[in-house]
């Protein structure tokens, strides 16, 4: 069974920084692609960023603009979130994704963690 377990939300200040674990369970994932979204209060979810698990081809939305690097760990079948220079706006329940293909569509990823809330106050 695929579990992912997303950890490291929280409370900061903007202009901070903040560093969300997606740990992977269940399968080999040296052939998915893993994203990350996020999603607002009333608000829909959208697409943050995403990488390829092998190849390390990544994207990643146009807000971000050079302030969030997603990486991985394989050893520990983990991938990372590191988010810098945050905004209020980037206020959000982060999830973790994973898919077969590499995109920015939701609908494309097949498993999704519970979230994880990060909270940037002004």
């Amino acid at each position: 069974q695929v579990q992912l377990v997303e950890s490291g939300g929280g409370l900061v200040q903007a202009g901070g920084s903040l560093r969300l674990s997606c740990a992977a369970s269940g399968r080999t994932f040296s052939s998915y692609a893993m994203g990350w979204f996020r999603q607002a209060p009333g608000k829909e979810r959208e697409f943050v960023a995403a990488r390829s698990w092998s190849d390390g081809i990544s994207y990643y939305r146009e807000f971000v603009n050079g302030r969030f690097t997603i990486s991985r760990d394989g050893a520990k079948n983990t991938v990372y979130l590191q988010m810098n220079s945050l905004k209020p706006e980037d206020t959000a329940v982060y999830y973790c994704a994973a898919g077969i293909h590499l995109s920015r569509l939701a609908s494309e990823y097949d498993y999704w963690g519970q979230g994880t809330q990060v909270t940037v106050s002004s």
